[in-house]
């Protein structure tokens, strides 16, 4: 399958449309568009969605982080089931987006259906954030 995602909005964080992402995807065997995000509604309008099977989702993960670098992309975090990818704009500033995946949750099997959402993060993911002030140094 080969997909070019135009990534829509921040997983589970707003609403509110991002500017497209240009993203090829690598073709993966066993990887299919998931218009309905494995029946969640919410996510289908934030997230563009594709199925696979428990067994198989580490390995796509794997494929498709190689086929992302190759773009100059960069796995730079994420967590539990979360893939976060940057990439310097040549103006500056970094766009990205992340990768979450999940199951329907009612059964734990290799053939079982498991599912990867992706959408663009909006802003510049790599600004400066605020520094907190440091504390006063205690008197000696």
């Amino acid at each position: 399958m080969s997909l070019s995602i135009l990534m829509a909005a921040v997983l589970a964080q707003t609403a509110t449309p991002a500017p497209p992402l240009d993203v090829r995807v690598p073709p993966v065997a066993g990887v299919t568009s998931d218009p309905t995000c494995g029946g969640r509604a919410q996510l289908a309008t934030m997230a563009t969605c594709v199925a696979t099977t428990q067994a198989a989702i580490e390995g796509v993960i794997d494929a498709w982080t190689a086929g992302f670098a190759e773009q100059g992309w960069l796995a730079a975090g994420g967590g539990d089931n979360r893939v976060v990818y940057v990439r310097r704009r040549p103006e500056g500033g970094c766009d990205g987006f992340q990768i979450m995946a999940f199951a329907d949750g009612t059964v734990a099997a290799p053939a079982a259906p498991a599912y990867l959402a992706m959408a663009a993060i909006p802003g510049d993911v790599c600004a400066a954030q605020p520094t907190a002030p440091a504390a006063p140094a205690a008197p000696q």
